[in-house]
């Protein structure tokens, strides 16, 4: 069920959280589908009606900085940092977990958080009162959701969706490891690098691709992700194909497609998912997308492509 996040549409959402039940509801990244980090029941909900594996952690949203080091047994002088620099905003840092808190956070000692810039979000995590571990509003695996009616169709068995409009951002947040030595970027996202090195300095990047089921520090990192049903594939050059109304073709400006993106890539990162999503609905066997640039900029950009590419 759909409804406006008004006084009574917050409310009802609140009840539902505290019944140890689930909310989706949007981020400025995309929807995503919250729950008491503390219950048991409630995250087991999130994994089951997303049939996402076990070992794929969750992030947690909380609405203030303090909120988030009650949640930390060592909070680096780093956080403080970022958080005054991209709090509320489309950045997930990955820091030590109390040692008293259980039920969330990674199979190691680590947890995730972030504080989501969306009015909706911030104004549900105030009233509910609760830490919501929150994941995209979709099955596992499948295209994220920037809009309330892509969670109903991906997921119509949850029982609440809030509708805040289309995600401003249109893709994940960048999820940064501070219990490394050097900040260490685990994925990429809304956030780019460059910013982030402005604050921390260097940043590295993961030694080597994590394998599903092993386990991990942040979601995100699976091998295949935010794939469409129909499949996927890059290309370096989409001018020559036959439209023969089996295949889709997602290109970006100065390219021929059926969907065509901003050649700017935070634009083109805005409008991806739901482009996917109007290509999968069309009834299409096979998306072809014109491989963006090899450059930093376009990094969480590619990597969701290769991602919803990857067999």
């Amino acid at each position: 069920m759909i409804v406006q996040p008004d006084a009574a549409g917050i409310a009802e959402a609140v009840a539902l959280l505290r019944a140890e039940s689930v909310v989706a509801f949007p981020t400025e990244t995309v929807y995503g589908l919250g729950a008491d980090a503390f219950s048991h029941q409630a995250v087991g909900e999130i994994y089951r009606l997303k049939n996402r594996p076990s070992w794929n952690p969750l992030i947690v949203h909380v609405p203030t900085v303090s909120a988030a080091r009650d949640l930390s047994d060592c909070w680096p002088g780093n956080a403080d940092k970022l958080a005054e620099a991209f709090w509320p905003g489309p950045l997930t840092l990955v820091v030590r977990r109390a040692a008293h808190l259980t039920g969330v956070g990674a199979d190691n000692d680590t947890i995730a958080i972030r504080i989501p810039a969306h009015p909706v979000a911030l104004r549900l995590l105030e009233a509910a009162g609760l830490p919501l571990a929150a994941p995209s509003a979709n099955r596992s695996e499948s295209i994220s959701p920037t809009t309330a009616e892509h969670v109903i169709r991906s997921l119509p068995d949850v029982p609440l969706v809030l509708d805040g409009g289309p995600s401003s951002w249109g893709i994940e947040s960048t999820v940064l490891d501070l219990t490394t030595d050097v900040p260490t970027l685990l994925r990429p996202g809304a956030l780019a690098l460059r910013a982030l090195r402005d604050v921390t300095g260097a940043i590295a990047l993961p030694d080597a691709e994590t394998a599903d089921g092993a386990a991990r520090p942040s979601p995100g990192m699976s091998k295949r992700h935010y794939a469409p049903r129909a499949t996927l594939i890059l290309a370096e050059d989409v001018h020559d194909v036959a439209a023969d109304g089996s295949v889709g073709v997602l290109s970006y400006e100065g390219f021929p497609g059926d969907e065509i993106l901003s050649a700017d890539p935070r634009e083109y990162a805005a409008d991806l998912y739901a482009a996917l999503h109007r290509l999968d609905d069309s009834g299409v066997t096979t998306i072809l997308v014109q491989e963006p640039p090899r450059t930093e900029d376009w990094l969480a950009v590619r990597d969701r492509l290769g991602r919803a590419a990857a067999k």
